[in-house]
């Protein structure tokens, strides 16, 4: 069995919402696919939607441009660095760290790792004035495209293309550059993970204004604010001396996630008083009636107390009419569970209590109790960054880094021992270094991937950190990159060093590098224009390489991660290439004999099943392609498999 052959020609981030739509209101799409707002509007209730034009909403020059590039099909390929990915703990790794344009990273992301990642950490520019952010685009429409593709109109696309090219580092700029990204990440993001973001005074209100839009109101989580420096602080204002930044926090649905607490500070108080502790750990008490909460005549209920005396919860001093914070069935159960205890206060009135242990919650499971992480962070500062950096030899080669141990700190409040974590704004690396020290501590299995502009680092005000990479890296031109990758490896070995007493053997302290690169000129057209593509694309001027990194591509486009093998398979004298039930044939010379054995292969190799067939169109003749679409649909395979085959150009 097999489906109709059918072709692509572009590559191009999926459009989860569109195919919400697709699938609950397929007659609001017309033969085309277009989607015809009024005929969806007619479909829903009125009392349901309001589609008053009038609204609370954020708005900036270049927000539908924003939009543009959040669909906009990719314009780079993914190469491997083949080389460093077989070297010692990288060759099994499973942490990735792509080189490149993080729009263009999360957008070969965004099929194989969608919904995926259970916490996103980013520090992107802060837009100071001074931190050399400008808004830079290398993307050309005309007037007369940005018109049709965002829906504006020529006065309009006119100022924006004016805007995306003149280097601005306006809001509107810093808006346009950060709306794409974070569209993107959302879709990647599991249904209960979250997305921690560091940011200053600068762009903080814009920031939380544009969380809301794309994340939604309802999942903010916190503004947890740090206190980044030690001591006084500087003077980073006439008025005040500030010493702090921000972190906001969102979910990607609130309901589901999940925060977990930190260490009880005021352990003292938790003292052996009884039987119970043996079992349960030390406890101290905690009056159960309270006339601080909402009431309810439900938890108003009399209590027997030693003495035969029916105690009340007592109001508090306001007149507040107080109850119980337990129901009459919670408290049976805690009185015969010894979770309860009734005595007499100081003032010898009866009064009620709950024990709350230090190693048990209140139905006696066997867990280490912790408190509400506070919305402000005071234990690491940038002072502390630098003082590791020094320690693996990166001496003022970095500036503004975070520690590591906040970053730890983030991930610890998520449940993530076995988890995805990605930074897409990854600096000097700090997010992977900061969980391969975490799995090292507590035995996780956490992966990160990190991707990092290949930003050119200037010689005069950073001439250390270029002397480093020119002179002891022998990398020209020295960039930001070379930085993120060699501290992941001085991460790695110092952790090795700082505890040769465990057994890291199943440990992940390799990472494999993947960088994107320009798609070949003339190479990017859509795949209904074939005989103009043939005239104007020459693909006898590929390489191997080129054809690899075009294989990497597809790979993770198809939604086989980056860091799974892909295998080769050797069809009577032809290589494909076979991975998650998808068979690659990208070179020439593939004939009758090689198709044969291909089809006897999927009926004899048990772990043989591909589901999809890809052929690189441009390697290919055209009756070629008629015979293996028309023999793999007509083929009765004794495996059954519905095979799908496609030629992309």
């Amino acid at each position: 069995m097999s489906k109709e052959q059918n072709t692509t020609g572009s590559i191009q981030p999926p459009n989860k919402d569109l195919e919400i739509l697709k699938q609950n209101f397929p007659s609001c799409f017309d033969k085309n696919g277009a989607f015809d707002f009024e005929k969806f509007k007619t479909q829903l209730s009125k009392n349901e939607i309001n589609f008053s034009k009038e609204s609370y909403g954020m708005d900036w020059l270049g927000k539908s441009y924003a939009r543009l590039l959040a669909t906009d099909e990719t314009h780079t390929l993914l190469k491997e660095d083949e080389p460093f990915n077989q070297k010692g703990n990288n060759a099994t790794s499973e942490n990735l760290l792509i080189k490149g344009d993080n729009l263009e990273v999360l957008k070969h992301l965004s099929n194989a790792y969608y919904e995926k990642i259970k916490m996103i950490y980013i520090d992107p520019p802060y837009n100071t004035g001074s931190d050399g952010f400008v808004y830079a685009d290398d993307r050309k429409f005309t007037v007369e495209e940005l018109q049709e593709l965002a829906g504006v109109n020529e006065e309009r696309a006119k100022r924006i293309l004016d805007f995306t090219q003149s280097k601005s580092n306006s809001h509107s700029a810093w808006l346009t550059f950060m709306y794409p990204r974070l569209y993107i990440a959302k879709q990647l993001l599991k249904d209960d993970g979250v997305i921690f973001i560091s940011i200053d005074d600068n762009e903080v209100s814009q920031l939380k204004l544009l969380m809301d839009e794309v994340f939604g109101e309802e999942n903010f989580i916190s503004n947890l604010v740090w206190l980044n420096k030690e001591g006084g602080g500087s003077s980073d204002s006439k008025h005040f001396r500030v010493k702090r930044e921000f972190i906001l926090c969102y979910g990607k649905s609130k309901d589901l996630l999940e925060i977990e607490g930190t260490e009880i500070t005021n352990v003292e108080r938790y003292k052996s008083k009884d039987e119970y502790v043996t079992q349960r750990g030390n406890y101290y008490l905690q009056k159960l009636g309270m006339g601080s909460i909402q009431y309810s005549e439900s938890l108003d209920y009399g209590i027997t107390a030693p003495d035969g005396t029916i105690i009340f919860p007592k109001d508090n001093n306001s007149g507040k009419k107080a109850c119980w914070r337990w129901s009459r069935k919670k408290f049976e159960w805690g009185l015969k569970n010894g979770f309860i205890e009734i005595k007499k206060d100081s003032k010898s009135i009866w009064t009620v209590y709950t024990k709350q242990y230090l190693k048990s919650d209140n139905e006696g499971n066997k867990i280490h109790r912790t408190q509400r992480p506070y919305s402000i962070i005071n234990d690491f500062s940038s002072t502390q960054a630098s003082k590791y950096l020094d320690k693996i030899g990166f001496d003022n080669y970095f500036s503004y880094s975070k520690p590591h141990n906040l970053i730890q700190y983030l991930i610890e409040r998520i449940p993530t021992s076995n988890e995805m974590i990605l930074d897409f704004f990854a600096g000097s690396g700090t997010t992977g270094d900061a969980v391969m020290q975490l799995n090292a501590e507590d035995a996780g299995n956490r992966k990160f991937i990190l991707a990092q502009l290949p930003e050119l680092i200037d010689q005069k005000s950073n001439k250390t950190a270029y002397d480093f990479v020119k002179d002891k890296l022998n990398i020209e031109p020295p960039t930001i990159f070379e930085i993120t990758k060699e501290r992941l490896i001085r991460a790695s070995k110092k952790i090795q060093e700082d505890n040769k007493d465990k057994d890291l053997s199943n440990q992940d302290l390799g990472f494999k590098v993947f960088e994107t690169i320009p798609i070949w000129g003339d190479y990017n057209f859509e795949s209904e224009e074939l005989e103009k593509q043939t005239s104007l694309f020459d693909e006898s001027k590929l390489t191997k390489e080129d054809i690899k990194a075009l294989l990497v591509t597809w790979k993770i486009y198809d939604g086989v991660p980056l860091t799974e093998t892909i295998q080769e398979t050797n069809l009577n004298g032809y290589t494909a290439h076979y991975s998650n039930e998808k068979l690659y044939l990208m070179d020439k010379g593939f004939t009758t004999k090689n198709l044969k054995t291909l089809l006897e292969k999927i009926d004899s190799d048990k772990s043989f099943n591909p589901t999809t067939i890809i052929a690189f169109g441009y390697h290919f003749e055209s009756k070629s392609l008629r015979e293996i679409s028309e023999n793999i649909k007509s083929y009765a395979n004794k495996k059954s498999i519905d095979i799908d085959f496609i030629t992309r150009y």
